[in-house]
């Protein structure tokens, strides 16, 4: 059997088949292919790793910031709207007295907190030890003695009544002890014990021993002794700031009160046996606080946590809820709006992460095909043989694919674990389903390749010349179709992009739309590619030199088959210069919205005027150039009109300038100098301003007791001096003189120094700098993790581009050293070399340099009707800049074009210039093996 097999020279598979042993035979196969080339096994092993790394790390880094973002916008949002607060009053006036105190025991209240905790189960995570359960008083309550308490606008200060569980657990004894609940405490108590915070107590004057009368619902009133000061230990946390009372005293304003008078309200804390005595007030109402646990969150589970919270607000987990407090129970929270909120940018932000997901996803995929291609044709002389030999098609996959596993699988696997390490904490599952595509591809990549090649046996494969060649009528055939699906998908999403919705929906067809439209360019210009080469050959055959012809000629043999390698350069184009376009609109977006928030580099503000002296002492700190004081009177009032607008008073030449460096409502300072004859003003107003009073002259009061009258000659959509949508801009020259003190100053400079500003000020004056807030723009954590997770996958996407021509590349670098060698015998410089390689390589580069940046423009053109950056860039919600759309950035689209033609060109350059340095009697040999 084993003379047979080396008489006919079988293939391995034959062999095996015949002895029986074909596991053994694809071993020996394996073994002697990994021994015979190790460098292209190590080289194929890093590409699987790098690939699955990164593939694995994109689910894993989405998740990271997806979670931070929605923990720091539970942090952000605060207890009080991210608690959900269940209560009940039992304000049933049947109910006899005894059941009311029995309600308020205890035991009564503590005994559905367990259910209460166990009904959202792992849907809603929550924090048992800062949701707390208790009682109040449902409304505050005026104490007016003892006489000493504080008492702005001479209104008494209000108080609430809580008795809340752990508070010893909760808080450190500052002074005095922790109050004590008298026995048998009801209705009827005269006195109780209670305790205050510390900023309480030093708000409203209260201090150890203080007895405070509060009110009684028909008898005398509550007598409540202060026992004891108490800081609280996590005053940020749900059981302190769910009722953000307990822990700081506030300041309420008298409703429709036109003094604007106002009064303390604050809590005094009783302990939690003492709370049926809360009944001598009034009707109180049992409570328990629900805080959601913000570490167990994950962004992935929102549409969990959204069923969730809804079915405890008014659904079925309420009605159980009910069965276990009361059927009065309701439930109140704000978390929804939060979780809202927090969707609609994960959304938006999620749709632009997925173009460069999938763009760089496309190019890291054609080149893992490209590099098992590159394989199959280094290998074509071996693998015809084999076939000739008597090779079956199944076999030899089958030992291709072998060959491929052993060293993609391993690789793929430490990809994975890198991935795995330097990401923690993310879902797993989808790491290893993304790093196992990516040894699922560099597998079948080889495999694949050969058996297409190879289908039918043959001895000499046929010339490829891109020039001559005519496609078949099947491959004409797939290409209309591909074409056909991408422009139908392409029309639909700008159909849709252009609807009067607007925005970014976030599916798969957005995240397309480069690939699509590179694929499109593709296939488009490997067809239009051969045409001036084929008209280019007759002209240039009549030129002198030889150079020229033979470049040409070269450039015409290119594969027919150069789809691949231009579709992953068009994408990586196109996604490089889309993201280039994303980031440049996303930091322009924030810029615009932090100069108009600010008006200037940085603002000063006082209340109710500023100093004398701080202009000159601003214009010498660092990074000042400019200062424009302005008086802004944010109540004046028409006198016609309750409407008010604010109306700024201003220096004429300066504000002109400093609106013409801020680029907010330029205009021309002559037009709002005050007139000779001391008549009407002229205005610079807002459109709605303009549109409500018209041009003529009408009286306004600047709520200080003076008097101008305006008449408006000139409208703008924003000024720098007044953030809102309403405003008027005067001469300050014109103003009574006390309303023509500055209030704020708008500072213009290189990066003014906000610690030499705030020094300068001395605390008398607000600080707000144009850097610090264009950071709070970018503080996000789900923004910024986006913004690095594009970024690096727009870098990984350009490494793959460059890997994709370096192959293309080396594909055609042993027959050009032959070339070259043959060449040189018959006579040619080593400059007509590297004249002839570079000419060569550049109609390919031109092809995907130009074509590259007409596909990056087609594609940014096409999104930008759908793609709103305002969202994460800002907020869509407080962008003071309005929406912000994406546009084409010239740098974006260029450099990376050029880039790949200097690679092209240089690397041309670098391999004429390595041949040369080499004989020429190795390459003719190589030449003529092959």
């Amino acid at each position: 059997m084993t003379r047979t097999r080396r008489a006919t020279g079988k293939a391995a598979d034959v062999g095996a088949r015949r002895t029986g042993r074909p596991r053994a035979a694809v071993a020996g196969w394996v073994r002697t292919r990994l021994r015979s080339a190790p460098g292209a096994a190590v080289a194929l092993a890093v590409l699987v790793a790098v690939t699955a790394c990164l593939a694995a790390a994109l689910p894993l880094a989405v998740d990271r910031y997806g979670d931070a973002g929605l923990r720091r916008a539970m942090e952000s949002a605060g207890p009080s709207r991210t608690t959900v607060q269940l209560f009940t009053s039992d304000a049933d006036t049947l109910v006899p007295q005894e059941t009311r105190e029995a309600d308020l025991r205890w035991d009564a209240v503590r005994g559905p907190r367990a259910e209460l905790l166990s009904l959202p189960g792992r849907s809603l995570p929550l924090d048992r030890d800062q949701s707390a359960y208790g009682v109040r008083t449902t409304d505050p309550l005026p104490v007016r003695e003892p006489a000493e308490l504080a008492q702005p606008s001479a209104l008494p200060p209000q108080f609430h009544l809580v008795a809340q569980n752990d508070l010893a657990g909760h808080s450190r004894l500052r002074e005095g002890r922790l109050p004590k609940a008298p026995d048998g405490a009801g209705a009827a108590t005269r006195a109780v014990e209670a305790a205050v915070t510390a900023e309480t107590a030093r708000e409203l004057n209260i201090a150890v021993g203080s007895v405070l009368r509060v009110p009684g619902l028909q008898r005398g009133p509550l007598m409540v002794r202060v026992t004891g000061i108490v800081d609280p230990r996590a005053p940020d946390e749900a059981y302190w700031s769910t009722s953000p009372v307990l822990r700081s005293p506030h300041l309420m304003t008298v409703p429709d009160d036109p003094a604007r008078s106002v009064y303390w309200v604050g809590a005094l804390l009783l302990p939690p046996d003492a709370a049926p005595a809360i009944l001598a007030t009034g009707l109180p109402e049992r409570y328990w606080h629900l805080a959601p646990d913000a570490s167990g969150l994950h962004g992935h589970d929102l549409p969990r946590l959204t069923s969730a919270l809804a079915s405890l607000e008014a659904g079925p987990l309420l009605q159980q809820a009910r069965t276990a407090v009361s059927p009065s129970l309701e439930a109140d929270t704000a978390l929804d709006e939060v979780f809202g909120e927090y969707g609609a940018l994960r959304t938006a932000i999620g749709s632009l992460v997925a173009v460069a997901a999938f763009g760089t996803g496309t190019v890291a995929a054609v080149v893992l095909l490209m590099a098992g291609g590159l394989a199959a044709d280094r290998r074509r002389a071996e693998l015809t043989l084999l076939r000739a030999r008597g090779a079956s098609l199944a076999g030899l996959a089958a030992r291709l694919l072998a060959e491929t596993a052993v060293v993609a699988v391993p690789a793929a696997a430490l990809g994975l674990t890198a991935a795995l390490l330097l990401l923690p904490g993310g879902r797993t599952p989808y790491a290893v389903a993304a790093a196992g595509a990516v040894a699922l591809l560099a597998c079948a990549a080889l495999p694949l390749r050969a058996v297409a090649a190879h289908r039918a046996v043959r001895v000499h494969a046929a010339r490829e010349d891109i020039a001559a060649a005519r496609p078949s009528r099947r491959r004409t055939v797939a290409e209309l179709t591909l074409v056909t699906v991408a422009v139908g998908a392409v029309v639909a999403l700008r159909t849709r992009g252009t609807a009067e919705d607007g925005g970014t929906s976030g599916d798969a067809l957005v995240s397309l739309a480069p690939v699509l439209v590179g694929m499109i360019a593709a296939l488009l210009l490997v067809r239009l590619y051969p045409l001036p080469l084929r008209g280019l050959a007759r002209p240039a055959g009549r030129l002198r030199g030889v150079v020229g012809p033979l470049s040409l000629a070269r450039a015409a043999r290119t594969s027919g088959s150069a789809v691949l390698p231009l579709l992953a350069l068009l994408t990586a184009l196109t996604t490089a210069a889309f993201g280039g376009s994303v980031l440049t609109g996303v930091a322009d977006a924030r810029d615009r919205a932090a100069v108009l928030a600010v008006g200037a580099d940085a603002r000063l503000e006082g209340a109710p005027d500023l100093p004398s002296g701080l202009t000159e002492r601003i214009r010498r700190a660092p990074g000042v150039r400019d200062v424009t004081a302005v008086a802004v009177a944010l109540y004046a009032q028409p006198r016609d009109s309750r409407l008010a607008v604010p109306v700024a008073a201003v220096d004429p030449a300066g504000y002109a300038a400093l609106s013409r460096h801020t680029d907010i409502g330029a205009f021309d300072a002559d037009l709002l100098k005050t007139p000779a004859d001391a008549g009407a003003l002229p205005a610079l107003a807002s459109p709605e301003v303009a549109d409500r009073y018209g041009t003529r002259p009408f009286r306004m009061g600047l709520g200080d007791g003076g008097f101008i009258s305006v008449r408006i000659v000139e409208v703008r959509e924003r000024t720098p001096a007044v953030t809102g949508q309403d405003f008027l801009v005067v001469d300050r020259s014109g103003v009574p003189e006390g309303s023509a003190r500055p209030t704020a100053l708008l500072v213009t400079g290189d990066r003014p120094d906000g610690s030499a500003l705030r020094e300068a000020a001395g605390g008398t004056a607000r600080v707000h700098l144009r850097a610090e807030e264009h950071a709070r723009y970018s503080d996000s954590p789900l923004r910024s993790g986006a913004e690095r997770v594009y970024a690096a996958a727009v870098a990984a996407g350009a490494g793959y581009a460059v890997l994709a021509l370096l192959l293309t590349l080396l594909r055609a670098a042993p027959e050009r050293a032959a070339l070259l060698a043959r060449l040189r015998t018959m006579g040619l410089t080593r400059a007509q070399g590297r004249r002839l390689l570079v000419l060569e390589s550049l109609p390919q580069a031109l092809l995907a340099a130009a074509g590259g940046t007409v596909t990056a423009w087609a594609a940014i053109r096409l999104l930008s009707p759908g793609v709103d950056l305002t969202t994460i860039a800002v907020s869509a919600s407080s962008s003071p800049a309005g929406r912000a759309v994406l546009r084409t950035d010239p740098v974006s689209l260029l450099v990376p074009a050029l880039a790949v033609l200097a690679l092209a060109v240089g690397i041309a350059a670098a391999q004429a210039w390595w041949s040369g340095r080499r004989g020429s009697v190795r390459e003719l040999r190589a030449g003529d093996a092959r």
